[in-house]
């Protein structure tokens, strides 16, 4: 089977298969390691003696170096050309993941996450922009890779914690780095055969940007995991926190000037593209958020297993595979605004079902909330990222879709930071935290819910 390919409207010599096998498997790595460390943490601050603080840091520098360098990421790949980006990604991900597996203190687990989200930030925009000009004159097709891409990642996410439980079952919290080396150098033997994207030429690097960027996110979020150690009224934290804000002010004005901005700020001139991008962002604010706390309560809390802990988290697996494939089915007779507001309706029960969870709450109470979620997260994703193409033309779409990701790995961290600062203080801190997090999430969705009602209309 022959694809048309984006560029020329010449057919391309890879299958449809092929090409979404190939880019998925980037982010198939890139969203396993959101998830799979949270199920290692308690093994992990045993090994290491880590408190929650360098947790929540082992988690989250990957999430900070994936969102700061994304940006830049996605401006490269359409500079440069998406397949080489593509493979630079995959190789710098495969050696960062080795050194985590080899790491000897939290510090240098950190290091090597920081280098993991090197890497990621490299493949996630330009494995898209690879599908997106694949099929750029074949919507439905796009809608179609678009919903594959997006089911892989939605299912590694979920997947992580089962995955992580079992590798840690047969061996320890090591194996759930060294499990993504031959991932990764399968991708890059597949990619030699995928074809070069289109460049844009006429693109330059935005040093400036991205370092004002990398200054403004990485302060915020190091004053909110360390906000609970020191207090708000320690200067190191508010001084933090008016320094990000300077910084992502002083960011603004250098993008406003830019000859080659690494945030186009003429892309949010579209509402549809910056209702998507929120969309975007509180989606991964709540469900890493959720998934970090869901993770210390299982465990130390209900007192499971990190094998019985990871395979608690089956549901979402099974939630994302089913809801994915149907949001590919919805799109192509409904367009992306009927997937994306019954998804978010979903999700936002799901959230609103886990204010049950309790010091002793039975599993079977919690298995509903932990299917409905992802089924609504499934539905309304590949909606949302197949939305954010169609605004831009298909040279900006690398540009585009790290805007979109990067805004959401971003999220993500934040949502880890502020649920994660909620946990510390024991088993009843891990359950309150359960509370006030399932009704922030609850609360945003249904916020986003009513922007998509308003402003995004029903077309294909």
């Amino acid at each position: 089977m022959e694809e048309t390919a984006a560029s020329s409207g010449r057919k391309t010599k890879s299958p449809f298969i092929f090409i979404v096998g190939t880019t998925s498997l980037a982010f198939v790595v890139s969203q396993l390691d959101v998830s799979i460390v949270n199920i290692a943490l308690p093994q992990i601050s045993a090994s290491f003696k880590a408190d929650i603080s360098e947790l929540q840091w082992i988690v989250d520098a990957y999430t900070i170096a994936f969102a700061v360098l994304m940006l830049s990421a996605g401006g490269m790949s359409d500079l440069l050309g998406s397949k080489r980006l593509f493979q630079f990604g995959l190789l710098v991900f495969g050696i960062a993941s080795a050194g985590c597996g080899f790491a000897w203190n939290p510090f240098s687990l950190i290091a090597f996450r920081v280098l993991q989200g090197v890497g990621a930030a490299a493949m996630i925009p330009s494995s898209l922009s690879i599908l997106n000009q694949s099929f750029a004159h074949e919507p439905t097709q796009r809608s179609k890779a678009v919903a594959w891409w997006t089911a892989a990642g939605g299912v590694s996410i979920a997947a992580g914690p089962i995955l992580g439980g079992l590798l840690m079952h047969v061996s320890n919290w090591r194996m759930i780095f060294f499990v993504n080396v031959p991932i990764c150098l399968i991708g890059i033997l597949l990619s030699i055969k995928l074809t070069e994207s289109e460049k844009h030429t006429n693109k330059g690097f935005d040093i400036p940007g991205q370092f004002t960027w990398m200054l403004a996110l990485t302060a915020l979020i190091a004053a909110i995991i360390e906000l609970h150690h020191l207090g708000f009224n320690n200067p190191i934290i508010y001084g933090a926190l008016i320094f990000s804000a300077i910084m992502f002010i002083i960011f603004l004005r250098i993008e406003r000037k830019a000859k080659s901005p690494i945030l186009p700020l003429d892309l949010f001139k579209s509402p549809v593209f910056n209702v998507l991008v929120l969309q975007g962002i509180v989606l991964n604010a709540t469900y890493y958020g959720t998934v970090f706390v869901l993770s210390l309560y299982l465990q130390n809390v209900l007192g499971y297993p990190s094998l019985t802990a990871g395979m608690a988290f089956l549901p979402l697996t099974a939630g994302f595979i089913i809801s994915n494939l149907i949001s590919a089915k919805l799109m192509a007779k409904y367009g992306t605004r009927v997937p994306i507001i019954i998804g978010l309706t979903i999700s936002a029960i799901g959230y609103a079902g886990l204010l049950i969870a309790q010091a002793h709450t039975p599993y079977w109470q919690l298995f509903f909330p932990f299917i409905i979620i992802p089924l609504g997260m499934g539905l309304a994703v590949p909606a949302m990222t197949t939305g954010i193409l169609s605004t831009v033309t298909k040279t900006r779409s690398g540009t585009a879709s790290a805007v979109l990701n990067t805004t959401r790995q971003a999220a993500g961290a934040m949502g880890v930071a502020v649920f994660g600062a909620m946990t510390n203080g024991g088993p009843e801190a891990i359950v309150h935290a359960i509370t006030v997090s399932s009704l922030i999430s609850a609360a945003g969705i249904v916020c986003i819910l009513l922007l998509i009602y308003r402003y995004l209309k029903i077309s294909k």
